[in-house]
């Protein structure tokens, strides 16, 4: 019996579980000239660092293509910033400054002082009345915030939020390529939200609870502004470049990294520096994006009035950019430790001889029992290496169609896949107790010897 450290060739009885060969795949010649290996090797190099540079930018391709093309994405987006506390007390407070204008309580107690002295008021009694103005202001601030606060609290808040956004999804996914208009606003690099609708709503609850000067409000023209940088005027060509590209730039990068891993002299491990190069450069954007997003909040200008709602907005907004780039982080590391797991390292050896060993033991316990695997293992066996590059297709392949694909995505098919390869093993392993059963039957014509 051989030693099951020893690296092997693929075939029957390999101790490779995935089929794929072992240290033979890093150890084939580059046929040509010198000068031809030397070009092979450079176009590789140059390749696979170009796929690990546009692998964050092809993600940040499909984010801003993804919010600008599609309004069911874009609002399931944007809808939870309804219901963040500080998005809703910054809706509140610009609500109350909208009512405020309009109702004037000192001017209110002026009016009811002075037609009351006419009636024959005394002047003290009168004075006394008109120095109320700031307690009725403050009542009807009270009122107005009381109102405002149990508007944007409630379902009719959430509705208005999210109609807003869908009617003006046009103009808010093009904030980084081309003026906006309607409710939702892009200009000199502000996105702002017009609560007109919801000031409105609160007008009719405060002249239904019987605050009469409430009336008076007129259609207003509120904004709340929820993103501002002077960069953004910057960046619109450039992203309006990748709206464009967004659908096919992702295709491009896998194509640049196939070459790349196809030209290479070792594709194991030149697939495994492409996987880590890319998750080494999707966390680089991840921490840039932290260190963005603490100098945006650091640098808010006067039009954002609160920096929590500010912050709201901008983890919203990148929130699947951030999944994403984690999502590719984790993909590039498991890409990486399964070309380690198929190599020739000690470690990938045992694991490999140990997963072969209990696989035997379990078929040969299923013999002893009169468990077989009948022609299945013995096609399993011969066709393992087949089967297993079409389940590697098949995985990949499901992965590149999900839609969105998270960490938690990239974990479930690992797992499929592992569970996959263990029964082929196991189907394998029959296979080869069945060949083993039947060249060791005796012939019956014979004297017992094969």
């Amino acid at each position: 019996m051989s030693d099951p450290h020893e690296p092997r060739p693929p075939g029957r009885g390999s101790q490779d579980p995935t089929g794929t060969g072992g240290p033979q795949d890093d150890a084939t010649s580059a046929p040509g000239s010198a000068p031809g290996r030397i070009a092979r090797r450079t176009a590789s190099a140059v390749l696979i660092v170009l796929t690990c540079v546009l692998v964050p930018v092809a993600l940040l391709a499909v984010w801003l293509h993804d919010i600008i093309l599609d309004t069911d994405r874009y609002v399931s987006t944007v809808a939870p910033l309804a219901t963040e506390p500080a998005i809703q007390d910054a809706a509140v407070h610009r609500i109350g400054e909208a009512v405020d204008v309009h109702v004037n309580g000192q001017q209110a107690a002026s009016d009811v002082a002075t037609w009351l002295e006419k009636q024959g008021l005394p002047p003290r009694a009168a004075n006394a009345l008109k120095s109320l103005g700031p307690q009725l202001d403050a009542a009807a601030d009270q009122a107005v915030n009381r109102v405002a606060t149990r508007v944007v609290d409630g379902d009719a808040f959430a509705t208005v939020w999210k109609d807003a956004n869908r009617i003006a999804h046009n103009t808010v996914v093009h904030a980084l390529t081309g003026e906006g208009r309607g409710a939702v606003g892009v200009s000199d690099g502000t996105v702002t939200l017009n609560v007109g609708t919801a000031v409105e709503q609160v007008k009719k609850e405060l002249v239904d609870a019987g605050l009469t000067p409430a009336e008076k409000i007129p259609d207003v023209d509120k904004q709340l502004v929820l993103f501002q940088s002077d960069q953004l005027a910057k960046a619109r060509k450039g992203a309006h470049l990748l709206d464009v590209v967004g659908n096919w730039f992702p295709v491009l990068v896998v194509l640049l990294g196939t070459g790349g891993v196809l030209l290479a002299h070792g594709r194991r491990r030149a697939l495994a520096r492409t996987a880590l190069g890319a998750a080494f450069a999707c966390l680089v954007v991840a921490i840039g994006l932290v260190v963005a997003r603490h100098y945006y909040l650091d640098h808010l200008p006067p039009q954002v009035q609160s920096k929590s709602a500010a912050a709201a907005v901008f983890d919203t907004l990148l929130r699947f950019l951030r999944v994403s780039l984690r999502t590719a982080i984790v993909l590039g590391v498991v890409i990486a430790l399964g070309t380690y797991f198929i190599g020739p390292g000690r470690l990938p050896v045992a694991v490999r001889g140990i997963s072969e060993r209990t696989a035997d033991a379990a078929a040969r316990w299923a013999a002893a029992h009169h468990v077989g695997t009948g022609k299945v293992g013995t096609l399993a066996q011969t066709y393992r290496r087949a089967i297993t590059l079409t389940v590697l297709l098949i995985v990949a392949l499901v992965f590149a169609l999900w839609n969105h694909p998270t960490v938690l995505t990239v974990l479930l098919l690992v797992l499929v896949l592992l569970a996959v390869l263990a029964v082929l093993a196991l189907l394998a392993a029959g296979g080869r107790i069945d060949l083993g059963d039947r060249h060791a039957a005796p012939d019956p014509g014979g004297d017992g010897r094969s």
